[in-house]
């Protein structure tokens, strides 16, 4: 087998894991529903995990050391507040916040 071959077997199993792992929890959960934990977990993981997520955001990709300290990833994070309050529309609020980032990473501020 030459290197594409082991490229094609590479991207195959790479495929049918990543497949694998997002199929698998639908699997089980479909019979669980009604379990406490799970919708303890349905109604508390998606904060805690924007939470998380943004907490990482503000440390990693804020410039803290320029003249408008944060503002940068600050000014984007709090329109998806606002949008998403506003709206309800999470696809909104994230498109909003990163189209707002690229803007002023790209204006250079």
């Amino acid at each position: 087998m030459g290197e594409s071959g082991y490229l094609a077997a590479f991207v195959a199993v790479a495929a049918v894991a990543t497949f694998a792992t997002r199929v698998i929890p639908f699997l089980f959960f479909e019979r669980h529903t009604d379990h406490p934990l799970v919708r303890h977990l349905g109604r508390y993981l998606p904060a805690a995990v924007m939470a998380l997520l943004a907490t990482v955001f503000l440390q990693r990709s804020a410039d803290w050391t320029g003249a408008w300290a944060g503002f940068d990833a600050l000014l984007p994070g709090l329109l998806v507040v606002a949008i998403h309050l506003w709206r309800r529309n999470a696809l909104l609020s994230i498109a909003a916040g990163t189209l707002s980032y690229m803007a002023i990473q790209q204006a250079g501020f």
